[in-house]
C-alpha cells in the first residue's frame, strides 16, 4: 500500500499516523489560568527531547473549529505546565479528562481527580500519578493553521516528583513498577509490562 500524504485529508493522515506511531507515551498535562482555573487535559504526541537542557515536548492539536486547547491557552498566558506520566491505575481517570469541558471548569474537580501542589510552578499536579515534570515554556510552535493544525509545546524540566513506590532496589524508576499506558491508534492502549533487554553496541 502506498499513501500519498500530500492529497490525505487531515483526518485521514492523523489516523494512519496515530495508528502506525505507536506505542505513544500520554503527557497528562496540569495547567492554570490566570485567573487561578485548573485544566488537566492528556496528549499523546508526547516525549522527552534532551537532557542539556532538560527538556520534552507535546503537541496539542486544534478543536474543529480551529481554536487552541485550553492547555495551550494557559501555558501562554502563565508560561508554566505539569506533565503527569499515566500508569494503568489511572487510565479510567486520564480517559475522562479528553471530554470537551468549557473553559474555565476544571478536570480535577469535574472528575473527583486529587491535586497535589507543585514546588517550582503554580498549576498542580496529579497527586497519584507515579512521575510528574514540573515545566516552564521553553517555545510554542504552531504547526498549520485551522483544524486540526497543533501547538507543539517544549518545556523546560525544573522539578520532578517521582514516588518511592517505583523505584527498585538500586534506587532507579523500575519499569514494572512504573506501569505506564502507551496510546496505539483509534481508541487502543497498550500496557508496557512486558520488558526485553538489549545491550547497546559497545562505542569506542
Amino acid at each position: 500500500m502506498f499513501l500519498d500524504f500530500t492529497v490525505l485529508s487531515p483526518r485521514d493522515a492523523y489516523n494512519w499516523m496515530a495508528s502506525a506511531i505507536t506505542p505513544r507515551p500520554i503527557a497528562w498535562v496540569s495547567t492554570i489560568s490566570p485567573e487561578g482555573k485548573t485544566n488537566l487535559a492528556p496528549f499523546s504526541f508526547f516525549n522527552g527531547i534532551t537532557g542539556n537542557p532538560p527538556t520534552l515536548m507535546f503537541s496539542a492539536v486544534n478543536n474543529r473549529g480551529g481554536v487552541k486547547k485550553d492547555t495551550v491557552r494557559n501555558i501562554e498566558a502563565t508560561g508554566e505546565f505539569v506533565v503527569n506520566l499515566v500508569p494503568h491505575s489511572l487510565v479510567e481517570p486520564m480517559n475522562a479528562c479528553a471530554a470537551l469541558l468549557p473553559y474555565g471548569e476544571s478536570e480535577f474537580e469535574a472528575f473527583d481527580i486529587a491535586p497535589s501542589a507543585s514546588t517550582r510552578v503554580r498549576p498542580p499536579r496529579v497527586a497519584q500519578a507515579p512521575v510528574a515534570f514540573e515545566c516552564t515554556l521553553h517555545a510554542i510552535v504552531a504547526v498549520g493553521e485551522g483544524a486540526g493544525a497543533a501547538s507543539v509545546v517544549f518545556g523546560r524540566i525544573v522539578a520532578a516528583h517521582v514516588s518511592d513506590a517505583v523505584l527498585g532496589a538500586d534506587g532507579t524508576i523500575d519499569p514494572a513498577l512504573l506501569d505506564t499506558v502507551g496510546r496505539l491508534g483509534g481508541e487502543n492502549y497498550v500496557m508496557t509490562r512486558e520488558v526485553f533487554t538489549l545491550k547497546r553496541p559497545d562505542r569506542k
